[in-house]
């Protein structure tokens, strides 16, 4: 049995194991100095894990099977990227410290819900994410959040697009999200009005980037959007090779961004991957419930893009053509970029990061050597 003082536990589907993969590179620097071990419940997900990282990956399906790899395992830490309902037999681990890491930072309403309550730390990007737990929930201990920006935004991926002459505009929608509440994707209401819109900007080069979970959606109308686009794209690169238009449906956004000059997004972490990556380049935001009030007070990254609730398609082609050639947002931009990453610069989310989990190991670890004494002091009173 490998040495692991972390565990990184991901307890779902292959579909979504997006939201562990993208952490495998930090993890994989963690392991470096403090050895870390994947736990999972589904021998799918492991499987697509193990093809991933030279990381040890152990599968444990039932239970009975978790807590007998756990008493082996006896890691200080353990890591949550996401809030799955079987992370609450995980957390009935008491040996360890649980850190919920998730897998984003966006102002989804997912992002700050009591699940968070569970966990004895939960890691966060910056001021906008503290004031959103804050804003959310009742009787939440504050002191539990950690800020440590997105380490994910320090890596440099390989880029996936061909340099090009074209100024490049990026379609990257969400998915559906598991219930209403959490749906803001602008694929089933003006997906298809945005794409004909960007090809339609002169000398520009679209780039459609979906979600991981859009391909798998189970909404008739995600998927037919979906399908609509990859037609749209397809005969747009046919009418006009040269161009370079393309579909992406697999592989990192991340290295998609560094090439692009604007984005049409969602309300999700993509733009603000991109607000962080690319604070000089505009932003347009969907907003699929047509309240701009809501969007304004519960995103604040609206109050600097152009916000896209109908389309227009001459419209919006207009809109997309002005702001590249006139950005009236990009000193709101550059403030908005404090607001939800404090003042980090490239490295000092990993630095963050991983010191905040050295700081949990080394706690834990103080607390377990605490306790035979704490226990005789209780006994010498009683």
């Amino acid at each position: 049995m490998n040495e692991v003082s972390v565990i990184a536990y991901f307890a779902d589907d292959p579909t979504r194991t997006y939201q562990l993969t993208q952490w495998l590179p930090v993890l994989e620097l963690l392991h470096v100095q403090h050895p870390v071990g994947i736990v999972v419940r589904d021998p799918e997900s492991a499987t697509v894990l193990r093809a991933r990282t030279a990381l040890p990956v152990f599968c444990a399906p039932s239970f009975p099977e978790l807590a007998d790899l756990y008493a082996e395992l006896d890691a200080q830490v353990v890591l949550y990227c996401n809030n799955s309902m079987l992370n609450f037999q995980s957390l009935i681990n008491g040996r360890s410290l649980h850190a919920h890491i998730n897998h984003g930072e966006s102002d989804k309403q997912s992002m700050a819900s009591n699940n968070a309550k569970a966990y004895d730390r939960v890691f966060v990007a910056g001021e906008a994410a503290v004031r959103r737990h804050a804003a959310g929930l009742m009787e939440f201990d504050e002191r539990r959040l950690v800020r440590t920006g997105r380490p994910q935004l320090d890596l440099r991926p390989e880029p996936l697009l061909t340099p090009s002459d074209r100024r490049t505009v990026l379609y990257a929608p969400t998915w559906e999200g598991d219930a209403e509440y959490n749906d803001y994707t602008s694929l089933d209401t003006v997906g298809t009005e945005v794409v004909r819109a960007i090809l339609a900007v002169p000398d520009v080069r679209l780039v459609y980037k979906p979600h991981p979970k859009v391909a798998s959606s189970v909404t008739p109308a995600v998927r037919a959007a979906h399908r609509a686009i990859l037609d749209l794209v397809a005969d747009a690169a046919r009418r006009e090779p040269g161009a370079g238009h393309e579909a992406i449906v697999v592989g990192d956004i991340l290295a998609v961004m560094p090439d692009c000059d604007a984005i049409v997004t969602d309300v999700s972490s993509v733009g603000l991957d991109w607000l962080y990556l690319r604070t000089e380049k505009p932003i347009f935001l969907t907003d699929r419930h047509h309240d701009p009030e809501r969007l304004r007070t519960e995103v604040p990254v609206s109050r600097c893009a152009d916000v896209v609730d109908t389309v227009d398609v001459a419209e919006l082609t207009a809109l997309i053509a002005g702001r590249l050639e006139h950005d009236v947002h990009h000193l709101a931009r550059v403030a908005m970029r404090h607001h939800y990453f404090d003042d980090l610069q490239v490295g000092d989310s990993t630095t963050r990061f991983l010191e905040a989990v050295s700081g949990l190991v080394a706690l834990r670890d103080r607390l377990l050597d605490a306790e035979p004494s704490e226990a005789e002091d209780a006994a010498d009173t009683a």
